[in-house]
C-alpha cells in the first residue's frame, strides 16, 4: 500500500486547489451566491460549471471514454479532498452526490444504449439525477430486504411501480432516477433496479422534507408512484439483480463521501488555525493556549486517521476488491471527524463561528447528517462486527504480494 501519489495527479489537485482558492471560496462570502436552501445559486453554477470545464477540471470519476479523466479511486481521494474545501466545490466540478454515484454506477451496470441514453447528459452537466431507494417504516432503509415499493411485471413486459419513497436526495431537480423496487419475494433476488425519467406518468412529488441543515439541489424528498410504468429495456444489469446494483453503487458513493468530509474537515481547521493566530484574550494568543493546541493537535490526527482510512479503501477498489469493512471503517471514521471539526472550529472562534460570518455554522449543520447518510453509524459498526466474526483475527491480515 504505496500512497506515494504521481506527479501528474499532484498537479491536478494543485489546480483543483486553486480553482477553489481563486473562485470559489469568495463566492462563499457573498450571501447573493445561495439559493433559497442555502446551496450556490443554479445560475452561479452554470457559470462555475463552465469555467472548471474549460480548464479541464471536470467529472474526474469516470473513464475517459465516458468523458471523465479517469483518476481512478485513489485518484479521487486525493482531488475530492482538494475540491470540497469549499462548499461549493462538489457541485461546481460534477462530483457532487447523487449524481456522483449515479455516474459511476450506470457506467459500471449500464448497456452501450443505457450509457448513450442516461449517463451521457449526466456526464455533460445537462440534466441532474436522483437515487430512488430509501422508504418509510415499515419499507426498507439500511436494510433493503424491508423494501415494500413493488414493480409488478405487465404482459407487455413492462413493469409498474406503487409505493413510496423518502428522503430521495435531489429529487426536485432531477431528470433522471435510478428506482430499486420489489420484482419478487426471493431473498436475493427480489429487488431490480429500473431508469426512468421525470415526465413519465405514474409518479409524483409529494413534499420535499424540510430539514436542519443546508440542502443539496432538489432537496430531499418524499415520493408516490401510482402506477409508473417502465419498459424492460430501462433495467439495470437484469431483474433481480437490484441489489448487486445498490452493492455497486453505494460502496464508492459511501467512500466519495468520506472523500469530501475530509476537504470540509480540512477548512474548519484552516478557519480555526487563522483566527486562533490573530485572537488574543487576557495578554495571550488563542493559538498560544495550550487548551487550543490540544484541540488543534487530536483534531489533526484524526483527520489523518480518516485520510489513511479513506485511501486504503480506495486502493483496494482500485485493486478490484469490494472494500466493504474498508468502506465502513472510513464512513465512520470521516463522519465523526467532520461532525468534531465543525464544533471545535466553532468553539474556538466563539460566537463568530456561530455566525454566518463563516462557512463553520453551515458545516456543523451539514455535518450532522454525515453519521446517518449512507448508513448510519451503528449499522456499519454491525457490519465490522459481522467480518470480525467471519475473520476472526484475519480481520487485521496484511495484504500479501501474489494473492
Amino acid at each position: 500500500m504505496d500512497f506515494t501519489i504521481s506527479p501528474a495527479l499532484d498537479q491536478l489537485r494543485q489546480r483543483i486547489a486553486a480553482f477553489v482558492d481563486r473562485r470559489l471560496i469568495p463566492l462563499e462570502s457573498d450571501p447573493s451566491s445561495y439559493d433559497a436552501h442555502e446551496n450556490i445559486r443554479i445560475d452561479l453554477l452554470s457559470e462555475v460549471r463552465k469555467e472548471a470545464r474549460a480548464e479541464g477540471l471536470w467529472l474526474l470519476q469516470l473513464k475517459p471514454e465516458s468523458g471523465g479523466l479517469g483518476v481512478g479511486r485513489v485518484g479521487m481521494a486525493v482531488c475530492y479532498e482538494a475540491m470540497n474545501r469549499s462548499i461549493f466545490g462538489p457541485a461546481a466540478f460534477n462530483s457532487a452526490a447523487p449524481d456522483d454515484g449515479n455516474m459511476m454506477v450506470l457506467e459500471l451496470a449500464g448497456t452501450p444504449a443505457q450509457k448513450e441514453r442516461w449517463l451521457a447528459p449526466i456526464a455533460r452537466g445537462e440534466v441532474r439525477s436522483a437515487f430512488v431507494m430509501t422508504e418509510p417504516h415499515p419499507g426498507g432503509g439500511s436494510d433493503p430486504g424491508m423494501m415494500q415499493t413493488r414493480a409488478e411485471k405487465q404482459p407487455d413486459g413492462s413493469y409498474r411501480v406503487f409505493g413510496r419513497k423518502w428522503f430521495i436526495t435531489g429529487a426536485e431537480e432531477a431528470t433522471y432516477f435510478i428506482l430499486i423496487a420489489r420484482t419478487s419475494d426471493d431473498a436475493r433476488r427480489g429487488l431490480t433496479a429500473f431508469l426512468f425519467h421525470k415526465d413519465q406518468p405514474g409518479w409524483r412529488i409529494a413534499r420535499r422534507i424540510p430539514i436542519m441543515g443546508p440542502e443539496e439541489h432538489g432537496g430531499h424528498c418524499e415520493l408516490e408512484f401510482d402506477g409508473l410504468t417502465i419498459p424492460p429495456e430501462n433495467i439495470l444489469l437484469s431483474e433481480g439483480a437490484g441489489l448487486r446494483v445498490t452493492q455497486m453503487r453505494l460502496g464508492p458513493a459511501r467512500l466519495t463521501h468520506c472523500m469530501r468530509w475530509l476537504g470540509l474537515s480540512k477548512r474548519c481547521v484552516e478557519i480555526a488555525t487563522a483566527y486562533a493566530a490573530q485572537r488574543s484574550g487576557f495578554g495571550v494568543k488563542l493559538a498560544d493556549r495550550e487548551s487550543v493546541q490540544l484541540m488543534l493537535g487530536g483534531l489533526a490526527m484524526n483527520i489523518e486517521i480518516a485520510r489513511l482510512l479513506v485511501m486504503r479503501a480506495a486502493w483496494e477498489l482500485d485493486r478490484g476488491g469490494f472494500a466493504r469493512k474498508e468502506v465502513s471503517m472510513a464512513k465512520i471514521q470521516a463522519a465523526n471527524t467532520l461532525h468534531q471539526a465543525a464544533d471545535i472550529a466553532i468553539q474556538i472562534n466563539g460566537a463568530r463561528g456561530y455566525s454566518k460570518d463563516t462557512v463553520l455554522e453551515w458545516i456543523y449543520r451539514y455535518a450532522r447528517q454525515a453519521r446517518l447518510v449512507d448508513g448510519a453509524d451503528e449499522v456499519h459498526r454491525m457490519v465490522l462486527n459481522r467480518h470480525l466474526a467471519g475473520e476472526g483475527s484475519d480481520f487485521w491480515r496484511w495484504p500479501v504480494a501474489g494473492e
